[in-house]
């Protein structure tokens, strides 16, 4: 079977090109009506992408109302069929039917939306097909490997007015909400700075490169997708592999760091834009027979246009960065610094400068806030229904996923950078740094 495509998402032939990319609005707010209604209150929604993720999203959670799960997809054939099976017996239908080919469910006019839990290379592939086709969609995290695939999703998400969420969840538990409208309306006064910081890799997670044969019933050509197809190993196609071979991601600075950064965005009211400066340094293995290759240590300082400095980190390079001012630091976390205090949030709780009395502040009845999500996939599923934004809509990926990039740049470039947000271009760069803006598409897969 051929593995490319053609322009109306058939399986023969991909369509080359894109338009140039349209500037799409700073901040799409969730009240925004987006496209038309949605036939039916029932929903048929597909899952693409059987592994970790669509468990955590879909399976764990309460089963969701007015929907029904109709397809599943995956190349590893027994994980797509025994995700079906699941979703059946937890629905009690047997409507969900496992596919192998992802290109199969978006061509299917019965189906409403797509939840897309790929490896990070196939995220912006899968949903800039599923946005031609005219599917609504909720995609993982982090966006992509390559900005210029990023923008070209945009203008396909705005030509076709197609619903898009952002797999970055924290948007929907309440303490983010809290410390994000804290800062929105001054209750820690003019923020000077933010520090942001995520997991890396744990130094002792190492595998040697190697070639194994390929296990009946997994397409690994499908699974290669646009990426280089190199010679299989369990451990590539492994959840480690997919999040920190750089052939298929950019590692945790991009797929950890999408939380934290967006959180940092979204107090700063900074959906539409983001830093102009950047400068810092990291460390990746150098050891060319090491399978995971992908940034493990990061310091980046970034400065937006009106001050306010950023400091992106992984998490043993932030620990005494927060500990000279907080006792308690996690793996992951974001801290607003203004100048009358900081508040400072992670999956746990929301804490502060003043022994946490912040958490129980009544707001004003004029304070501004942010769309309030409890439950980040339901928020998603209303949204097709109400043609609205979601909490986390496409422009805030694309500025969040824009910091993961450029700090890989200048780590990578051993160069700090300035950037035009406004035109999502570089500034005087070296050519190195433009180049690394964009990725080849293996042939087949191109877009």
């Amino acid at each position: 079977m051929s593995h490319s495509f053609s322009p109306t998402l058939g399986r023969r032939t991909f369509l080359s090109g894109a338009a140039a990319a349209v500037a799409a609005p700073l901040i799409l707010p969730a009240g925004r009506l987006f496209g038309a209604a949605a036939p039916s209150n029932m929903l048929n929604i597909a899952v693409i992408g059987c592994g970790e993720r669509a468990e955590d999203v879909v399976l764990t959670n309460e089963p969701y109302t007015g929907v029904r799960f109709v397809a599943t997809c995956d190349p590893f054939a027994e994980r797509a069929a025994a995700y079906a099976k699941r979703l059946n017996e937890k629905y009690h239908t047997d409507a969900c039917q496992p596919h192998r080919d992802f290109r199969e469910i978006l061509e299917r006019k019965d189906i409403d939306g797509v939840a897309v839990f790929t490896p990070d290379h196939w995220h912006v592939p899968v949903a800039l097909l599923a946005a031609r086709n005219h599917k609504d969609m909720y995609v993982e995290k982090p966006l992509g490997v390559a900005m210029t695939w990023a923008w070209k999703l945009r203008d396909e998400i705005i030509k076709n007015k197609v619903i898009f969420q952002y797999g970055t969840q924290q948007r929907s538990a309440r303490q983010f909400r809290q410390a994000c409208d804290l800062v929105l309306n001054g209750y820690i006064g003019n923020v000077k700075s933010v520090d942001a910081w995520c997991s890396g890799i744990e130094p002792e997670r190492h595998a040697v490169l190697r070639e194994e044969p390929v296990p009946a019933g997994f397409d690994y050509d499908l699974w290669s997708g646009p990426a280089v197809k190199y010679p299989y190993q369990a451990e590539r196609v492994s959840c480690l592999g997919a999040w920190h071979c750089r052939n298929t991601a950019l590692g945790f600075i991009a797929g950890w760091g999408a939380h934290p950064l967006d959180i940092a965005q979204w107090g700063l009211a900074m959906d539409g834009s983001g830093p102009v400066a950047y400068a810092g340094s990291g460390e990746f293995p150098t050891d060319p027979t090491e399978l995971f290759d992908t940034t493990r240590r990061w310091d980046i300082q970034c400065a937006y246009a009106n001050g306010v400095k950023m400091h992106f980190m992984d998490h043993e390079t932030a620990k005494p960065v927060v500990k000279a001012y907080h006792y308690r630091v996690h793996d992951h976390g974001t801290v607003f610094h203004g100048e009358e205090g900081w508040v400072g949030v992670d999956r746990d709780a929301m804490f502060s400068h003043d022994s946490n009395k912040l958490r129980k502040l009544e707001f004003k009845p004029t304070d501004k806030h942010l769309p309030v999500s409890d439950n980040h996939f339901a928020n998603f599923l209303d949204c097709i229904r109400s043609r609205q934004q979601p909490v986390s809509h496409f422009e805030a990926a694309l500025r969040s996923d824009t910091i993961s990039h450029l700090s890989e740049i200048v780590i990578r470039t051993k160069a700090p950078l300035q950037w035009d947000p406004k035109g999502e271009k570089l500034v005087n760069a070296s050519a190195a740094q433009a180049a690394m803006l964009d990725r080849p598409m293996r042939e087949g897969f191109k877009i």
